[in-house]
């Protein structure tokens, strides 16, 4: 039986993992659960789990914190959202344990401390995201495998297809209206600016050591293939299915094995189109701001993330416009100067500083 212990767990991915769990208890125990605030859904959840710890962030976040360093977790599945997710990765792989990692900022502000960790320790980071999960399996589960290039697929989001200076008076509720995946309200507003998929070239760097030149983004508007990898003979392997997170989220937690699902495959019988399309840069400016501090690396990408994070709040709270999301976090990273990244306190600290930075802006802009 496989321990589990669930960072985040009131969250999109982290209730559909205990959907899964819901339904093997005879394979997976819960033994751990954390989430930020107070609710019902977590009351409920403990009641019916009755994990051995759990705990709340906002009441004491070190006893949140502990959730990821528990004895008899086998996996610490990390499905935390924002920067608060990095240090219970670092606490995780710190205390032996193998990692599902659906928390992006865990790779994107603190790649290069995380990917030391889990070598230092000899443990697995074992994949979550869609995209990054189907190159996991089309690379055969193999991280260190040869590749000549990653595709990875976005849907465009909810304004595909427009332009970027078309879109200064959408609402939030057009935001978000994605057209194939239901998430949550700042992954989904990220598909819209495709600022998600830039995260994701970061992560992809991280998690299997390819050069930003060997990774491409490619729009596929239906979502049905998740990633691809070209290999040097000239061969391309794609990873299919229907839009859902119930099958990273499932092989999460069984790999290296696979398991029965009830999720609805593809049926061959009916036709159904798959189409790819270029990027166009030009419509998705953070996107193109993204690639641009990846590239340049270090502290950058944690400040691109936290000045996203707080004009994507300010977006839904109808503060700012939509188009004030690439002002904010444009500025932002250009009052950022760029150092390695050593240590989760320099993390914080950056973190810290580029979302006050924000707020001023965003002040200034209402």
């Amino acid at each position: 039986m496989k321990k589990i212990a669930l960072i985040g767990s009131t969250g999109s991915i982290g209730r559909q993992v205990l959907e899964v769990v819901r339904g093997r208890k005879d394979l997976f125990k819960i033994v751990a659960l954390a989430a930020q605030n107070p609710s019902e859904e977590f009351n409920r959840q403990v009641r019916e789990f009755k994990p051995e710890y759990s705990a709340l962030a906002s009441q004491n976040a070190e006893a949140a914190l502990k959730a990821a360093e528990i004895e008899s977790a086998d996996l610490v599945f990390n499905a935390a959202t924002g920067f608060a997710g990095l240090e219970y990765s670092v606490r995780a792989l710190k205390a032996g344990k193998n990692l599902a990692l659906a928390n992006k900022e865990t790779l994107v502000c603190g790649g290069e401390l995380i990917t030391r960790l889990a070598k230092t320790a000899g443990k697995e980071i074992i994949p979550v995201d869609s995209e990054h999960s189907a190159i996991w399996q089309c690379l055969n589960f193999d991280r260190k495998a040869d590749f000549k290039k990653l595709v990875i697929t976005a849907s465009g989001g909810a304004f595909r297809g427009k332009k970027w200076e078309d879109l200064k008076s959408v609402t939030p509720e057009q935001a978000l209206n994605h057209p194939t995946w239901q998430m949550g309200k700042k992954i989904t507003v990220d598909s819209a600016t495709l600022l998600n998929k830039g995260y994701e070239v970061i992560e992809a760097h991280v998690l299997f050591n390819a050069p930003y030149s060997k990774i491409e983004t490619v729009i596929q508007p239906q979502s049905i293939v998740h990633s691809l990898v070209e290999f040097k003979d000239g061969a391309v392997i794609a990873q299919m299915g229907t839009p859902t997170m119930e099958v990273p989220i499932r092989l999460a937690l069984t790999y290296p094995q696979r398991l029965a699902g009830a999720v609805k495959p593809l049926s061959f019988k009916n036709a159904f189109s798959v189409e790819f399309q270029p990027l166009k840069a030009k419509d998705y400016p953070l996107y193109a701001l993204a690639m641009q501090a990846a590239k340049e690396g270090g502290t950058l990408p944690c400040a691109l993330n936290a000045a996203d994070e707080v004009a994507v709040k300010a977006f839904l709270d109808k503060k700012i416009a939509f188009t004030d999301i690439l002002t904010v976090v444009e500025s932002v990273l250009a009052a950022t100067p760029r150092d390695e990244a050593v240590s989760l306190k320099q993390l914080a600290e950056v973190d810290s500083v580029a979302r006050w930075k924000a707020q001023k802006l965003i002040f200034k802009l209402r």
